[in-house]
């Protein structure tokens, strides 16, 4: 019952932030697209997003330690509880989408939310994983369309989370790609992020949020190296240079349609934010060492959540997940994403 306690507090830091406090003064901003209410939400992307899409039966099934503060067990999502996508339905007034693979389970009646759409490990393109890439994540919705689970009207009323937090570039690095191939893949990687978006807003999607890179430079994976002390300035550039390509392609995007269906999701911002800030101001949410993860294998050939033939663990985990912004290597725990959130917070809102 853990997770309840923290997700009451959310509530009420979201509603207080979002001007609609308990009994408070309800601020009006004025926006001339802001009345816009989603029913649905569909998800596409990787592990920021997935809520249970990759099985137990997967290479990269998050085991135990994983979803220690929620749901209580490893139930499929890359964090010791909730994750991007279940905070993004909370705060357009719905309930987390179902994994699509679980569809066939409970049928039709398991989309009233939507439905998410995301594996864990993916990429734009292929990763090294036999998981479905975004095209093929958005030709399962082509078909669900087709096969009229959803009407247009259904999908009218509908935003789209997307979130690319880059598998693709991890992947080419751990084929030893060279450094000069770097360049021409972020190219390829925005173009095709471009082409997709397009093409998810051609089903008659409303709203579509991408997520901006997160400071990869800052993940655990690589702040190992200096003890978790500091982030890597040259990766740094190559994130900066992925968010730039993004940020004219959804500028451009914007400008073909008219009524700027598409906009991004900071993560890069706020991220940086916490890290250098040691938390947010705003709700009080503190993390001493932001770049030291909860849970961490022993050595690199170990991950959070690995054990040895015997079954020893090869990883430390710390106290208390919410003293943590990441949770392992690269993912934010279940507090990190609700102060990533708070600072997103009034970004997310002007678009609804």
């Amino acid at each position: 019952m853990e997770s309840t306690k923290l997700f009451l507090p959310l509530l009420f830091i979201l509603s207080l932030l979002s001007g609609k406090g308990f009994g408070g003064h309800h601020h009006h901003h004025h926006h001339v697209h802001s009345h816009f209410k989603p029913t649905k939400l569909f998800v596409f992307g990787d592990s920021y997003v997935d809520t249970g899409n990759v099985s137990p039966s997967d290479s990269n099934y998050p085991t135990y330690p994983y979803g220690i503060t929620y749901p209580g067990k490893p139930a499929g999502r890359f964090s010791d509880g909730r994750v991007l996508s279940d905070f993004a339905a909370n705060l357009i007034g719905q309930k987390s989408p179902i994994p699509y693979r679980h569809l066939e389970k409970v049928g039709i009646k398991g989309t009233k939310y939507g439905v998410n759409f995301a594996y864990g490990g993916t990429g734009v393109f292929k990763t090294g994983y036999d998981l479905p890439t975004m095209t093929s994540q958005i030709d399962f919705l082509h078909t669900l369309i087709a096969n009229s689970t959803f009407t247009p009207s259904q999908i009218n009323s509908s935003f789209a989370l997307v979130s690319v937090s880059g598998n693709d570039y991890s992947y080419y690095l751990s084929q030893n790609g060279p450094i000069q191939g770097f360049i021409p893949l972020i190219e390829k990687v925005v173009k095709q992020i471009s082409v997709n978006l397009k093409r998810i807003h051609s089903f008659g999607v409303k709203k579509i949020g991408i997520t901006a890179l997160g400071p990869l430079h800052c993940v655990p994976e690589v702040t190992v190296l200096t003890d978790f002390k500091e982030c890597n300035s040259t990766l740094s550039q190559l994130v900066d240079f992925h968010n730039h390509l993004l940020k004219q392609a959804v500028d451009e995007l914007n400008k073909e349609t008219n009524d700027l269906p598409f906009f991004i999701l900071n993560l890069h911002d706020a991220f940086l934010s916490i890290i250098q800030n040691k938390g947010i101001p705003q709700g009080n949410i503190k993390f001493e060492t932001p770049l030291k993860p909860c849970c961490i294998g022993i050595n690199p050939q170990y991950n959070c959540g690995s054990v040895d033939k015997d079954g020893n663990k090869k990883y430390v985990l710390c106290d208390d997940p919410n003293s943590a912004f990441f949770w392992d290597g690269v993912h934010p725990t279940q507090r990190g994403w609700i102060a990533a959130l708070t600072i997103l917070l009034s970004n997310f809102k002007q678009h609804f």
